[in-house]
């Protein structure tokens, strides 16, 4: 007899826990939304899959309070080597900077990731996980989201939700059912891709062998860890190409891996790919259902982790009736351009990667190397300054008049550390409540924003911060008040907002920016933010021992 088990009737529900649906569910249980989270796998992953994760994930990652504990599962801030087909090195990428208050490129394994993940939802009463739960079907009308959902065993349940995400994948079924078809392409060619147990290769960085006649990428990992992909010929039989005598042969030719262990070896085809749209009424579609973005920029469960970030608030807002549903629009409107320039990165960091023919590598590598001999050039490369800036030119903003490359409107605000009155440094995030903030940047804050100023800006639902540059001491006034004491407020950029009250949304991207005197204007726009009460759960941290 088939067994039913009671209907559970849920805010959000989320199809799929991988990276992106992991993160929202613990985004959305630290703001107090009840979840749904199924999954038809009973674990959460246990093979090897991304392996790289950058500063923008971190700091959603620390949104949803799971910073500490996964920073001690990463090997932080590496760089790539470009090499020749000789092994000679023409080009250098190591970035330094911590715009947002993390390492720009870490390595990690994306087993224990997930598995921090889903810890970490223990925190949170109202996130309901369903693992080894599979949908059979889903339908929706004007007010909710209805699923059938089936385990192992036959047993078979109801799930009704506010709204539904699908973060179930590249070849997602909700997807495919909602007919929404992908743009893009799919790359011809093939890699093999090679996991290693205990490497015998100690460099800490990327290596990326620029050869025409064999394209292939060394990746480190913590833990003595180490991945290999290797591009296959046309012709290759992907059964040779996986069989180990094949395998070590490859492994010979790029350093001292032959004999070692392997943890997984599998054949993959590369998409660049986008999803048409991203919402169908009261369902989103999130990471790799609604983008496939190619490896070679390490940008594919990073690009999921911005989707949560992104998403989570404003689903968080739009169940307790704060807005307008239509502010979910702005969901794909920001999202959806910022995808596909990492896609666009991508495909030319694999252009650098996969030189057609022996002349355009030669060509390829006087160029770089030539730009080499420019600081400027050399730095841009460097420092990563090539990838897209967290940023969007539409969506839930008010320009302030600034040119585009001016403007922090539409940007992600950047993280330095910063200065207590007592002296305790913390990352800036820390001190910003999960709300609404307006973040006054003054040598003064205290003094150039009214007592009665600051109490008509928190009664329409924001925080007020203070922070001063970093040659001022701060001063906490009717406000906390905090110093740059990371100096990433000090350059021309954010000086020219020296003065001004910052609109900074939940997801820490400015929203607008006012003269002080003029902060009055920003109460209308923190309501259309869906700002709420001060009141609201904060995320709790998750922590380990060290």
């Amino acid at each position: 007899m088939t067994v039913r088990e009671p209907v559970l009737e849920v805010d959000i529900v989320i199809v799929g826990a991988g990276p992106t649906g992991l993160t929202l569910a613990n985004l959305l249980g630290g703001m107090g939304v009840s979840v749904a989270l199924i999954e038809r796998n009973l674990t959460t992953v246990q093979e090897p899959r991304a392996v790289s994760i950058d500063d923008e994930s971190m700091r959603a990652i620390q949104a949803a309070g799971l910073a500490d504990v996964v920073e001690k599962i990463v090997a932080r801030g590496y760089g790539s080597r470009y090499l020749s087909p000789e092994h000679d090195l023409f080009l250098t990428v190591e970035p330094t900077s911590r715009d947002y208050g993390f390492d720009k490129r870490n390595a990690f394994q994306q087993p224990e990731l997930e598995a921090l993940m889903r810890d970490g939802l223990a925190r949170h009463g109202s996130v309901t996980q369903l693992f080894g739960w599979e949908m059979q079907s889903f339908d929706q009308t004007e007010q909710a989201v209805s699923l059938e959902i089936v385990d192992a065993s036959g047993a078979q349940r109801s799930v009704t939700a506010r709204y539904m995400v699908a973060s179930d994948g590249g070849r997602s079924p909700t997807r495919g059912k909602l007919g929404i078809p992908l743009t893009g392409s799919t790359f011809a060619e093939r890699w093999l891709i090679v996991d290693l147990v205990r490497t015998e290769n100690r460099f800490r960085h990327t290596e990326v062998y620029c050869d025409p006649a064999r394209p292939c990428i060394s990746l480190p990992g913590p833990d003595n860890i180490r991945r290999y992909e290797f591009m296959l010929h046309a012709g290759e039989d992907e059964k040779v190409a996986t069989d180990e005598t094949f395998v070590r042969g490859m492994l010979a030719r790029v350093g001292p891996d032959r004999d070692c262990e392997f943890r997984r070896v599998r054949v993959y085809t590369f998409h660049a790919r986008l999803a048409e749209r991203w919402r169908e009424g009261r369902i989103f579609l999130a990471g790799d259902a609604a983008h496939l973005t190619p490896p070679f920029a390490g940008q594919g469960m990073n690009s999921g982790l911005r989707d949560a970030h992104n998403l989570a608030w404003k689903l968080a807002e739009a169940v307790r009736g704060n807005v307008s549903s239509d502010l979910l629009d702005s969901y794909e409107t920001e999202r959806k351009p910022h995808a596909w320039e990492m896609i666009e990165l991508a495909l030319r960091m694999g252009r650098i990667m996969m030189p057609e023919n022996a002349t355009k590598a030669l060509l390829t590598r006087i160029a770089f190397r030539a730009l080499g001999l420019y600081p400027p050039a050399r730095d841009y490369f460097a420092q990563m300054r090539y990838k897209p800036k967290p940023r969007f030119r539409q969506g839930l903003l008010w320009p302030d008049g600034l040119g585009e490359k001016a403007t922090m409107v539409g940007r992600l605000i950047p993280q330095p550390l910063v200065d207590d009155t007592a002296r305790n440094r913390v990352l800036l995030d820390r001190v910003l409540p999960d709300r609404p903030v307006i973040l006054v940047f003054d040598e003064f804050p205290d003094r150039v924003l009214f007592p009665d100023a600051a109490r008509a800006l928190e009664a329409a639902g924001a925080a007020v911060v203070g922070l001063t540059p970093e040659w001022m001491n701060p001063i906490d006034g009717v406000f906390p008040v905090y110093r740059d004491a990371g100096r990433l407020f000090s350059g021309p950029q954010m000086r020219a907002y020296l003065g001004h009250a910052l609109l900074l949304r939940r997801d820490r991207y400015v929203a607008s920016a006012v003269p002080v005197d003029q902060s009055g204007e920003l109460v209308a726009r923190i309501v259309a933010l869906g700002a709420t009460a001060a009141g609201l759960p904060g995320q709790g941290v998750l922590a380990v021992a060290s």
